[in-house]
């Protein structure tokens, strides 16, 4: 491998290159990546699976989070044997948060660290400018942002999901918050795909049901002042939808609070605007706020050993939702589906044969349409990726920050909301 070549590999896909030539894994002669793309194509090779992560940028406490939980599934997979026997190897690439940076180390990861399979994004922006190329490099592609185009008019026969999305959200959460929060909504939300999605599938629900959507606001993602933004909030709205992530959501909450928004209106969100944050570090502005969870932050609101098991397994207590031993807060209800994607495709891949990338057609065809039973490998619990359009299909839970936790008031099962979500999108019937 000449050194150019190397060092455009990923460090991960690098390290482990070296791990195995020093143990024999790998010739020391290679001469050139096309050697080393017909070892990996081997059966007896190791099966190089991309992680395309927020690693650093503005996602980056989620994408912690989703390295944690994608290494530890790789370390799990292979203590158990690996996937037919090969050896997995998580080659992670840092998307910076940003989609053009994104776009083009997915196409590093593919072609040069020859990732045959993708755990992705989960900065919307950054997975719809994935999806493109995954497709274009016959390369499967977890999609992990909400954006609902992904498995919708944006989605491909490469994209999948084991989360939720904005369809799915809106349809879960909304009626619910309808019924007992009110009647007249505004949304005000990051002005990027995964607000903007967010605010269209709410408003098509709202006004489905005989609610009334009342605004929209976006607001830029650079924005330090909201205040501007709250001010434009209709005097008769009776739910603030707020669609907010990281620095921009203790922005909204702690300004909202300051104004006396709360005790004007009911607030209702998502847990992406509370994940990897603990509302008693932003002195309680996210009191009484109702959010829409995809896995309870706390382990008695889905009491099974398969949950707690995950717990241990990410080194995290149930107590306040850290990690052992510091400081950060899991970021939970989107970094299970970087453990969850890895064993869908485990089941997928040894399920269709598969051996080399010319056997993708049938890892697609698996997928389409599986059912994931609750277990350790899908703590999040039971669940479906749906044929037609790709998209997961999963238990939803409405819960209220009392006193800095998050309690559950209700749980939305996916057989109920499947009744809600007629397809949009047939990506079955797509060419591979």
């Amino acid at each position: 491998m000449d050194d150019q070549m190397e060092k455009d590999l990923p460090s991960s896909a690098r390290r482990s290159l070296l791990s195995l030539a020093l143990k024999g894994g790998v010739a020391a002669g290679l001469a050139n990546m096309t050697i080393m793309k017909d070892l990996y194509a081997q059966t007896s090779g190791p099966l190089v699976i991309g992680h395309h992560a927020e690693i650093t940028g503005g996602f980056a406490s989620w994408g912690h989070w989703h390295d944690v939980c994608a290494k530890k599934a790789v370390e799990r997979i292979n203590a158990e044997g690996g996937i037919n026997k090969r050896k997995v190897i998580l080659a992670t690439e840092d998307t910076e948060s940003n989609p053009a940076t994104g776009a083009r180390k997915l196409r590093n990861l593919i072609q040069r660290g020859n990732a045959e399979f993708v755990v992705g994004s989960v900065h919307s922006g950054v997975m719809l400018a994935s999806i493109p190329i995954a497709t274009e490099l016959k390369t499967i592609y977890f999609s992990q942002g909400e954006a609902t185009e992904a498995t919708g008019s944006k989605g491909t026969r490469y994209s999948f999901r084991t989360g939720s999305d904005t369809y799915s959200m809106a349809a879960a959460g909304v009626p619910w918050a309808l019924e007992n929060l009110g009647k007249k909504w505004t949304v005000i939300y990051a002005d990027y795909a995964w607000g903007q999605s967010h605010n269209a599938e709410a408003k098509a629900v709202i006004e489905r049901l005989g609610g009334t959507w009342l605004k929209g606001i976006p607001v830029p993602l650079d924005a330090k002042d909201l205040v501007p933004y709250l001010t434009q909030v209709p005097d008769d709205t009776e739910v603030l939808f707020s669609i907010f992530f990281g620095s921009l959501s203790v922005a909204f909450y702690t300004q909202a609070k300051s104004m006396g928004l709360d005790k004007k209106l009911k607030m209702y969100s998502v847990n992406g605007t509370m994940e990897a944050i603990d509302p008693d570090e932003i002195q309680g502005a996210a009191e009484g706020v109702y959010l829409l969870e995809n896995f309870p932050r706390f382990a008695k609101y889905k009491d099974d050993a398969f949950h707690k098991e995950f717990i241990t397994a990410m080194n995290v207590d149930d107590i306040y939702a850290r990690e052992k031993n510091g400081k950060l807060v899991m970021a939970k209800s989107h970094a299970w589906q970087s453990w969850e994607d890895l064993f869908a495709l485990k089941a997928a891949i040894e399920g269709s044969g598969y051996q080399s990338r010319k056997d993708v057609e049938g890892v697609i065809q698996a997928l389409e349409g599986m059912s994931l039973k609750n277990s350790i490998g899908h703590p999040q619990g039971d669940k479906i990726i749906r044929k037609e359009d790709h998209a997961g299909i999963l238990d939803h839970y409405i819960s209220r920050v009392e006193q800095g936790r998050y309690e559950v008031k209700k749980r939305i099962p996916k057989e109920d909301l499947l009744k809600q979500l007629p397809v949009r999108a047939e990506l079955n019937k797509m060419p591979v």
